[in-house]
C-alpha cells in the first residue's frame, strides 16, 4: 500500500509544473540530485530521533526549550514542503504517517502542557522506517533480504521506546522501585522478554494492563523479528500474474499460479 502510493506520487510529481514539481521530485525522485536531497533530510531525521531519545537526560537543562523549538521548525519546515510537494494534499494528510508526525509536532510545540505525550516522540523513528530510501539503498547493494530484518527490528525498538515513555511518564514515583528513565527501560525488557524478575512492578489495575499489552506486543514484535531472521532465504519479486512476491532464489515458476518467472540473476528482486 506504501509502496504503490510513493509510485503514484512519483508520477504525479512528473506531471505537475513549476516549483511544486521540483520539491516533489526532490522528495520522491531518484536521480542522483534528489538521492542526495533525501539522504540530507534523512540526516536531520536521525539528528531529530536522538534529541528524543536524549530527552531524558537533557530536559532539566536551560538549553532544553532552545533544542525543543529548534527541533519543531525543522519538523514543521518539513511537513509543510511535504504538503506542498503533495499532488492530492488530502490524501497525503490521510497517511499514517503524517498523523504521526503531526502528534509529535505538537508535543514539540507545546512541551510544558504535553508533557506526559513527549514519549510519543520516539515515534519519528517509525516514520523514518516508511521511507523507501533506505531499502532502496539495500537492494541496490543486493542486500535486499535485510530489508524485512530491518523494518521488523525497528517496529521493536520503537515499541520499547514508546512503552518505557509511557512506563517512566505514568508510574515513576517516589517509591515505586523506578528512580530513572533507564529503570523503566528495564522493566519493559524484561517484561517484553518475560523473565519478569519481580524488582519493579506496575501498581493497581492500569498496571496490570499495561504489563499484558506489553507482552502480548512485545512478544509479537520479538516471533516477526525472528521469523525474518531465520526463515528460509525469499528474492523478493512480483510475479506478473498472482503477484506473490517472495520466491526461492532459483525458482522457474511462481509456487501459488506456476507462472513462469524471470528473477534476475543478482537475487536483488
Amino acid at each position: 500500500m506504501l509502496q504503490a502510493e510513493r509510485d503514484h506520487d512519483r508520477v504525479g510529481a512528473v506531471g505537475q509544473t513549476g516549483w511544486r514539481a521540483k520539491l516533489g521530485e526532490l522528495y520522491v525522485g531518484t536521480d542522483r540530485r534528489a538521492i542526495r536531497f533525501q539522504w540530507t533530510v534523512a540526516s536531520v531525521d536521525l539528528v531529530i530521533i536522538a534529541f528524543f531519545i536524549l530527552n531524558p537526560v537533557i530536559q532539566d537543562t536551560r538549553a532544553f526549550l532552545w533544542l525543543d523549538y529548534a527541533v519543531a521548525g525543522l519538523l514543521a519546515a518539513d511537513l509543510s514542503a511535504r504538503a506542498m510537494a503533495a499532488m492530492h494534499p488530502m490524501r497525503w494528510l490521510r497517511r499514517p504517517v503524517v498523523w504521526v508526525d503531526l502528534v509529535v509536532l505538537a508535543t514539540l510545540l507545546a512541551p510544558l502542557w504535553l508533557v506526559n505525550l513527549g514519549f510519543l516522540r520516539i515515534l519519528r523513528l517509525w516514520t523514518l522506517s516508511q521511507k523507501d530510501l533506505f531499502w532502496r539503498s539495500l537492494r541496490s547493494r543486493g542486500y535486499g533480504d535485510w530489508e524485512d530484518v530491518g523494518r521488523a527490528a525497528i517496529n521493536l525498538v520503537t515499541c520499547l521506546f514508546v512503552i518505557t515513555g509511557f512506563v517512566f511518564t505514568v508510574f515513576a514515583r517516589p517509591g515505586s522501585g523506578m528512580e530513572g528513565w533507564v529503570d523503566a527501560l528495564y522493566y519493559t525488557v524484561a517484561t517484553v522478554t518475560t523473565t519478569g524478575f519481580g524488582d519493579i512492578t506496575l501498581p493497581g489495575t492500569l498496571g496490570k494492563m499495561t504489563s499484558i499489552v506489553t507482552m502480548i506486543v512485545g512478544i509479537s514484535l520479538f516471533v516477526r523479528l525472528a521469523q525474518a531472521l531465520f526463515r528460509p532465504y525469499r528474492v523478493s519479486f512480483h510475479c506478473p500474474r498472482c503477484a506473490l512476491l517472495r520466491h526461492e532464489p532459483d525458482a522457474v515458476h511462481c509456487k501459488a499460479c506456476g507462472e513462469l518467472l524471470a528473477i534476475p540473476d543478482s537475487g536483488g528482486g
